[in-house]
């Protein structure tokens, strides 16, 4: 795995968090409609979740299956390089998707990574849950210092 510095060469990444409220897997094209359907049935919600204040995603238009498809490839491209990681949300019981995990390098110097998720509006219990949870594995699995919550 090539990483540009994101992670070391020689770290292998975690591939999943399980919890008793959802699970993590990589996100990947197998996941395009339910992904499609998870967030643009919370657009809204999205929108006002934090990590998400310049209101460029998601797009308020949607996009195609094909579009999504596109966006899927190439988050499972970045973590098969090491570029970033990114991680469906999924209900344990029936692995429908119910959110979204990023971990990605920062555009700022004073952080190594910035962190964002969101959950479906019908799932909003489940945010800060899901944003804890996420902060406690990458301090504990992933190799970085400093992380940027998004005010989490």
């Amino acid at each position: 795995m090539s990483s540009d510095g994101f992670v070391p060469s020689e770290f292998e990444p975690p591939t999943s968090l399980v919890t008793e409220q959802f699970r993590l897997e990589p996100l990947g094209p197998q996941h395009n409609q339910p992904d499609l359907a998870a967030w643009t049935s919370s657009i809204e919600h999205i929108r006002s979740t934090p990590g998400y204040p310049d209101g460029n995603w998601p797009p308020p238009s949607g996009m195609t299956l094909e579009q999504n498809l596109n966006d899927l490839r190439r988050h499972a491209g970045d973590f098969t390089r090491g570029a970033g990681f990114t991680f469906t949300v999924l209900d344990p019981s029936d692995s429908d998707v119910i959110g979204c995990v990023y971990l990605y390098p920062s555009r700022s110097d004073e952080w190594d990574v910035t962190v964002q998720s969101w959950v479906r509006a019908d799932r909003a219990a489940l945010d800060v849950p899901l944003a804890d949870a996420v902060s406690h594995w990458v301090a504990t699995d992933w190799p970085w210092a400093r992380v940027d919550r998004c005010g989490r």
